[in-house]
Parts: C-alpha cells; structure tokens; sequence
C-alpha cells in the first residue's frame, strides 16, 4: 500500500492532486494510487484534509458510520448530503407518511442539487450510500472533464457500530439493505487496502471513528467557507 504521496502539512494533510486518467494513460510509468491509513492512531491523526480548488470528493461507508455527521462538522466548500434532502422533504410531509413513500423525491431533490453543484465547477463533497456505482463513475466523469481529481474518503466502522449510529439518530436501514451495504462496503475495504481504488479515484483515505472525529476540516485550496447545499 502507498502511503507516502499524500504528505503532512501542519496539523492537517494536504491530498495532492493527482494526474487526470487520460494523462495517466499516456504516461510510460503510471503513478501508483496514493492510499492514505489514518487507522489505528489513537486520536494522533490529522486535524484537516485539503484538496485541489476544483476536485470531487466521495466520503462513503456503512448507514450509521456518521458520514453525514463529519460532513455538516467539518466540511469547508460545497457538500452534497442525501440526509439534508431528507430532512427537508421530512418537514414538509405528514408524520405518518413512510418515507418509502416519499423517497422518490427524496432522490430527485439529492440528484437535482447533486447536478446544480457539479455545474458551477467548484470543489464539492458528497455523501455517497456505496451502493450505488454509477454515482462515483457520473462523478469520475466529471472529475475528468474539469482535469481534477476523485478523491474517495472511506469510513471503516464495524458493523455494531454503525447499527448504534443508526439507532441515535432514530433511521435504520432493514436487515436486507444493511447486509446489501455491508458486502459492498467490504469488499471496497478490501480493494483499497490492497491499492485498488475505485474506477475513477485518484487517492483514497481510510478512516476510523476515531481518526474521522479529529477532523475538523475537510476542504479545498482557496476555499474558506461553509455551503450547504440541498
């Protein structure tokens, strides 16, 4: 695994931008993925991640691992959540409506902003349930064509931890869709931790709760302020 390309700066570590797909191809000698473990570091981990202006970041992981809890604590730029498009379509619904019953929508406003933010060329976060590969491969795409990079933020919790997550903030997921998550988001783990990214991805960082509850910022060169976006 490499470790050694992405680089400390301070007490936060900066991901450098990685050569676009195409460049890569052309190049004789490929650069290796850069894989960054900040597991298994008791809390000594870094305090900020910073990425290029216009890259894409993906942070994924199990229901209940608390992507959507770092994102709205530590994002510094645009973040697009699926939970915030949620909650938004949770106020405006009546109480006793399941939300499978709303979902649809529920998809269509995350997607809609989802695309609003690509298009304006900034730096965005997003909130990726892993499931879904064609969202990192739309998102690879758009990595390419703005030559940024797709950098994939992978929360490694286990599963009892993930189902607490769930139960604190009162969403679980059923025990079809948590195993359905549990092979895809293993098998992910796995890959990276052999140096195998993701179609697409230029660099990946695994995290723990512990490294992922030191984080303070998560952002881009040049960017200082918080977007939410819905």
């Amino acid at each position: 695994m490499n470790r050694t390309t992405a680089y400390a700066a301070g007490p936060g570590l900066a991901v450098p931008q990685q050569p676009s797909a195409t460049a890569r191809a052309r190049a004789a000698d490929r650069p290796a993925p850069v894989v960054r473990d900040l597991r298994d570091r008791a809390g000594r981990g870094p305090h900020a991640l910073l990425f290029g202006p216009r890259d894409l970041v993906v942070i994924t992981g199990l229901p209940g691992s608390g992507k959507s809890t770092l994102m709205r604590r530590a994002v510094r730029g645009r973040r697009i959540d699926s939970q915030d498009s949620r909650d938004h379509w949770a106020a405006r619904v009546p109480r006793f409506l399941p939300y499978a019953l709303y979902r649809p929508l529920v998809r269509v406003t995350h997607f809609a902003a989802l695309r609003r933010a690509l298009r304006a060329g900034e730096g965005v976060v997003v909130h990726d349930c892993g499931t879904q590969a064609w969202v990192r491969a739309w998102l690879a795409r758009e990595a390419r064509r703005r030559g940024a990079t797709l950098h994939l933020l992978l929360l490694d919790v286990t599963p009892e931890t993930a189902r607490q997550g769930q139960r604190e903030r009162g969403r679980g997921v059923s025990r079809y869709a948590f195993r359905r998550h549990r092979r895809t988001t293993a098998r992910m783990l796995r890959a990276v931790e052999r140096g195998h990214l993701p179609a697409g991805c230029g660099s990946a960082v695994l995290l723990d709760r512990t490294a992922a509850d030191v984080l303070r910022r998560i952002g881009f060169t040049g960017s200082g302020t918080v977007t939410g976006t819905r």
